[in-house]
């Protein structure tokens, strides 16, 4: 279910020179991936993973009001936070030049398939889980604090992750471990697992993998970080989706229309490499970026979560 939030020509906070934020809240490489995108005014722009708001209110301020952004999330409650977050945002001050925003509670998969088609002058995708989804206990994103099972981006559609832990096989749990969280133990755990239904919250999966990954106690990770990666992006179709926007991309970007994308681990950074070196190849992008960029020490101290983060750039031919 599509739900739209507008928030038009209100005004503007701050001008058009230094990144700032939305109440706060710093996207990972925000400064980057705003310099990459090259926003115009009065251009049009998908911010195609709303979350807090970060990303959105930098393109905002510098579309002004003849510019349209539009900013998809699968997740109601952090449209409606960021919503909140960009309208305060802009009524700090009174110039009327704020573009018109559209939120929609939607995939970036179903990008093609909206009733009226937008031709972007640039997209913006920061992959994988917010933080407002992995500090809420309630939404089970989280092996450090406990909570119900769930890890579904949008709590209202398709299976949880306590679904797909007490109902799938022993051999079709494995796959999911070792496919989506490059976990070698998967097997192991996948057994552990199928032993210990039913599970119902998180503590009692990071007990059950605690437990079947003893014997490599001192590896720098968690040992429930790879199953709960790979849960995460089964429940929420993750990888398909990033395939499904990457597919699009070249089709709904005007040209010398800019595609940013941000990921976070390497299964995602695979895939939007692949593609957009395909696309290289084929024509349809030059990549302006030879290797992902990464964030700074200075970031990495200030903000953790952006140790593993890689951007792409490519930008449309024609």
């Amino acid at each position: 279910m599509k739900r739209d939030t507008k928030l038009a020509n209100t005004p503007k906070r701050g001008g058009h020179g230094a990144v700032g934020t939305v109440v706060g809240h710093v996207p990972v490489l925000l400064k980057e991936a705003i310099d990459f995108l090259a926003v115009k005014r009065g251009g049009i722009y998908l911010d195609a993973t709303v979350g807090l708001g970060g990303h959105s209110y930098e393109i905002a301020k510098r579309l002004g009001a003849p510019g349209h952004l539009i900013g998809f999330d699968k997740d109601p409650a952090a449209l409606k936070k960021a919503a909140e977050r960009l309208a305060e945002s802009a009524s700090r001050s009174g110039e009327p030049d704020w573009p018109t925003i559209t939120l929609l509670n939607m995939s970036f998969a179903e990008l093609t398939t909206r009733e009226r088609g937008e031709a972007y002058d640039g997209i913006l995708a920061d992959l994988g889980v917010s933080s407002l989804q992995l500090g809420d206990p309630a939404r089970g994103f989280s092996f450090q604090a406990d909570g119900p099972l769930d890890m579904r981006m949008n709590p209202m559609s398709g299976d949880s992750a306590e679904q797909v832990v007490n109902h799938i096989d022993e051999r079709e749990l494995a796959d999911v471990i070792y496919e989506f969280g490059e976990e070698r133990r998967s097997r192991r755990i996948a057994r552990a697992i199928v032993r210990s239904r039913p599970i119902s919250t998180t503590k009692q999966l990071v007990d059950v993998i605690s437990a079947a990954a003893r014997s490599m106690k001192h590896e720098r990770i968690h040992p429930a970080t790879r199953t709960f990666q790979a849960l995460r992006i089964f429940v929420n179709h993750e990888l398909d989706d990033l395939k499904a926007l990457l597919v699009a991309a070249p089709r709904v970007l005007k040209p010398g229309g800019r595609l940013v994308v941000i990921s976070f681990h390497s299964l995602e950074d695979r895939i939007v490499k692949d593609a957009m070196r395909e696309g290289a190849k084929g024509g349809i992008y030059t990549l302006l970026v030879k290797k992902p960029l990464t964030a700074t020490e200075e970031e990495i101290e200030s903000n953790p979560r952006s140790r593993s983060a890689k951007m792409r750039v490519a930008e449309k031919i024609g």
